[in-house]
C-alpha cells in the first residue's frame, strides 16, 4: 500500500536534531563543505544577539531530510548549516578542555566537554576509544571530519589540505578564535552558549521525506512556504538516485562535478531549462524537475541526460562572458555576446545552442547578430512582454535541430513575429528614455557609441572609449533652463536620448551646469561627430522641441544601426 504521508515538516531545535540519538549522514555525492568567513560571521552575530535573550529565537531555515531508518536521516539540503553548527560544538568543547583554573574549575570543564560531546557530537566507542560522531559527511569530507574535526586533532599541514578539507579547519579555528576571544565565557557560561543559545533558540523547519520523494515535490512544497532550496542539489540528489552500481555512480559524481564546474552552481537551473526548451515550447521553473522526472526512470536515462547537457555545458558558460575562449578569434562574436549581456537577455539561449550545432560559425554569428538586433529592438527599445519570446525561439531552435531549416535567413523568417518593424522601433526610439545611473548608464555609453559609429564612421567600444555622458538640459539645471522646461519637463526630458551626448571628461566638466549658449561653444571643440552637429545646429536655444527633434533624427540613424538584412 502506497504511504499517505510522505511530507512531514515541523519546527524543531538543533537539541532536537542531534541530541536523540539520531545520525545525520550527508549523502557521498553532495557537494563539499563551502562555506566562509562571511557564513561563519553571520551565524556567530545571529548566535550572539540571542544570549542575553531569554525566549529569544532565530530561524536556520529548512532542513530537509530523508528518513531511512527510525535513527537514520540522510541530509537532502542543509548540510552546510548542519556541519557549521557541529564545528561551533567542537571549538566549545575543545575551548573548554583547555581553560586553566583551579583543579576542581578543569574537572568541571573536563565533565562539561565530555556531556557536550556526547549530547552534540558522539559518544567514545568502548573498543577502539575514538569519538563517534552523530553526523556524516560527504566522501571527500567525512574522513578529515572524523579523523580531525571529531578527535579534536590537528592536521600537519592545514594549508595543504583539499580546499573543502581546509575550510572545515578554517571554520573550527576561527570560531575558536572567537570564543577564546570571550573573556567571559568561561566554565558553565562556555558550555550554556552550547546547551542553551546554540540547542535551544536556534530553530529548524524539519521537512522530512520518507522513502522516496521526488525532488520537484520537494521544490514545490518549499516554495510554497517562502523557503529556500538548492534546486540544483535537488536535481542532483533525483539523478543520483536512479545509479545503483557503484562503478556507474563513481563516475556519475566525477562527470557532475566537472559539468556544474563549467556550467556554476547558481546558474545550472537556467542551463537545464534551456535545454530542455530545444524540444518543449514551454517549461517554467517551477515544473522544471518534473519534466526530468518523466524523462528519467533508469540509470541509462541519467546517462543520456549527462551527455545531452555537457555537449552544451561549455556554449552556455561562454553565452554568459564575452572572454570566454570560445571566442577567440572572432571580435564580432564577441561584441554580440557582450550586448546580450548588456541586454540582459537570456531567452534566444535555446536558439544559440541548435545554431551552434547545426550551423558553420559563420552563420552562427549571424544568428548571434540576428537575435542582439531583434532584442535591442523587441525588448530594450520597444518593451515589449518577454513572455512571448521563448516559444518563439523554441519553434526556431527545434526547427534547426530537426532539419526543417538550414540557413539564418530561415531562422530570421521563424522569428519575424518579434520583429518590431521600422515604423514602430522608429517610433518607440524617438520617445526613449534610459536613466544614467548604475547598469543603464553602460546601456546609454553603448546606444550612444553606436550612432557615433554610424554617424562617422569610427568604431568607438562603450566599454573603453574615454567619453562621459553629457547632459545638454542638466540633471541639475540652474539658471534660465526653467523658461524651457519647468520641473515637470525637466523631470520628463533629462534622461530622453535626446538630451544625451558623448563629450570628453575635461570638456564635459567645463560645461558643468551652464546654460545652453555657453555650452554649445564647448561642444565645439569636441572631437565627437553627433557633439559637433549639435554645436553646428544653429538651435538658438535647447528647448522640448529641439530636443523632439534630435531624437527623432537619432531613431531614424537607429533603425539603420540596428538591422537585419537576409536580402
Amino acid at each position: 500500500m502506497a504511504k499517505t504521508n510522505l511530507l512531514k515538516t515541523n519546527d524543531v531545535t538543533f537539541l532536537d536534531l542531534i541530541g536523540n540519538g539520531k545520525k545525520y549522514p550527508v549523502p557521498a555525492f553532495q557537494r563539499d563543505y563551502s562555506w566562509e568567513q562571511e557564513q561563519w560571521e553571520d551565524l556567530w552575530n545571529d548566535i550572539d544577539e540571542l544570549v542575553p535573550l531569554p525566549d529569544g529565537r532565530h530561524y536556520m531555515g529548512a532542513l530537509v531530510v530523508e528518513s531511512t531508518s527510525d535513527r537514520d536521516f540522510q541530509i537532502v539540503d542543509g548540510q552546510q548549516r548542519m556541519a557549521t553548527l557541529s564545528i561551533l560544538a567542537l571549538a566549545i568543547i575543545a575551548t573548554l578542555g583547555e581553560q586553566t583554573g583551579s583543579q576542581e574549575e578543569q574537572t568541571a570543564n573536563q565533565d562539561r566537554a565530555r556531556r557536550l560531546r556526547e549530547r552534540f557530537i558522539g559518544e567514545k566507542d568502548p573498543a577502539s576509544l575514538l569519538e563517534s560522531s552523530k553526523l556524516f559527511l560527504n566522501e571527500t569530507d567525512n574522513g578529515f571530519y572524523q579523523d580531525y574535526l571529531v578527535q579534536l586533532r590537528t592536521p600537519t599541514n592545514p594549508r595543504g589540505l583539499p580546499r573543502s578539507n581546509r575550510l572545515l579547519w578554517d571554520c573550527f579555528v576561527w570560531f575558536k578564535a572567537r570564543l577564546v576571544a570571550r573573556r567571559e565565557l568561561r566554565g558553565e557560561a562556555l558550555a550554556a552558549l552550547l546547551s542553551e543559545t546554540v540547542a535551544r533558540k536556534l530553530l529548524f523547519i524539519l521537512i522530512t521525506v520518507e522513502d522516496e520523494l521526488s525532488a520537484y515535490t520537494v521544490f514545490e512544497t518549499l516554495n510554497a512556504r517562502g523557503l529556500e532550496l538548492s534546486s540544483t542539489d535537488l536535481l542532483k540528489n533525483f539523478l543520483f538516485s536512479r545509479v545503483k552500481a557503484k562503478a556507474d555512480l563513481t563516475a556519475l559524481q566525477r562527470r557532475w562535478k566537472a559539468l556544474v564546474d563549467v556550467v556554476r552552481q547558481e546558474r545550472f537551473p537556467d542551463f537545464l531549462r534551456y535545454h530542455l526548451l530545444c524540444d518543449a515550447p514551454q517549461v517554467r521553473k517551477q515544473r522544471l524537475f518534473k519534466l526530468v522526472q518523466v524523462q528519467v526512470s533508469h540509470a541509462a536515462d541519467v546517462f543520456a541526460l549527462m551527455q545531452a547537457l555537457e555537449s552544451r555545458a561549455e556554449l552556455f558558460a561562454a553565452l554568459n562572458d564575452a572572454e570566454h575562449e570560445y571566442w577567440q578569434g572572432s571580435a564580432e562574436a564577441r561584441r554580440h555576446i557582450r550586448e546580450l549581456l548588456l541586454f540582459r537577455v537570456r531567452q534566444p539561449t535555446p536558439l544559440l545552442f541548435a545554431a551552434h550545432e547545426r550551423l558553420d560559425f559563420a552563420d552562427f554569428v549571424r544568428v548571434l547578430k540576428l537575435v542582439s538586433v531583434l532584442s535591442f529592438r523587441y525588448t530594450v527599445v520597444s518593451g515589449l512582454n518577454t513572455n512571448a519570446l521563448e516559444p518563439v525561439y523554441h519553434q526556431a531552435a527545434n526547427a534547426l535541430l530537426t532539419g526543417q531549416i538550414h540557413r539564418p535567413s530561415e531562422v530570421f523568417q521563424r522569428l519575424q513575429g518579434i520583429y518590431v518593424e521600422d515604423s514602430s522601433f522608429i517610433s518607440d526610439f524617438a520617445r526613449l528614455d534610459i536613466a544614467t545611473a548604475g547598469q543603464r548608464k553602460r546601456l546609454v555609453k553603448y546606444v550612444l557609441c553606436q550612432l557615433e559609429a554610424d554617424a562617422t564612421g569610427v568604431h568607438r567600444d562603450y566599454e573603453t572609449d574615454a567619453g562621459t555622458i553629457e547632459h545638454i538640459l542638466p540633471e541639475n539645471p540652474l539658471g534660465d533652463w526653467s523658461e524651457s522646461f519647468d520641473a515637470q519637463r525637466q523631470e520628463r526630458f533629462v534622461y530622453r536620448l535626446g538630451n544625451l551626448t558623448l563629450l570628453e571628461a575635461s570638456l564635459n566638466r567645463q560645461v558643468g551646469n551652464q546654460e545652453w549658449t555657453d555650452k554649445v561653444a564647448v561642444y565645439a571643440q569636441s572631437q565627437y561627430g553627433l557633439t559637433q552637429v549639435l554645436a553646428s545646429s544653429g538651435y538658438a536655444d535647447w528647448t522640448p522641441a529641439t530636443l523632439e527633434a534630435r531624437q527623432q533624427t537619432m531613431a531614424q540613424r537607429a533603425a539603420h544601426v540596428w538591422r537585419v538584412d537576409f536580402s
